[in-house]
């Protein structure tokens, strides 16, 4: 059973930064794109970061200077760094996999076949 796990989430104040993990399990996703999506309460789910088999990266402009995206692979884990927050960074965030060796780090929420259950992200004061 293929599984994205994350964590890391949390209420915290702008400024500050915050880590999220995502844990793959049930096939092997090294070859994966794998990607960050988030979803703020009205909002349709939007790319955040992706990355690639060889680690090549692709940000969203709001995400870009901020956040880092990197991945262990002994760990089958995927991380997004995010420094910096603000109040409109608060969302669900979402970890993706392609599900398809070797392909692009699309931002599109339609490339990508497996997800993960969210983790809340609250930036507030």
């Amino acid at each position: 059973q293929v599984q994205l796990v994350e964590s890391g989430g949390g209420l915290v104040q702008p400024g500050v930064s915050l880590r999220l993990s995502c844990v793959a399990s049930g096939r092997a996703f090294n070859s994966d794109a794998m990607g960050w999506f988030r979803q703020a309460p009205g909002k349709e789910r939007e790319f955040v970061a992706g990355i690639l088999w060889n680690g090549g990266t692709r940000y969203a402009d709001s995400a870009k200077g901020r956040f880092t995206i990197s991945r262990d692979f002994a760990k089958s884990t995927v991380y997004l760094q995010m420094n910096s927050l603000k109040p409109e960074d608060t969302a669900v965030y979402y970890c993706a996999a392609v599900g398809a060796a070797f392909a692009l780090a699309s931002s599109s929420v339609s490339d990508y076949r497996y997800w993960g259950q969210g983790t809340q992200v609250t930036v507030s004061s």
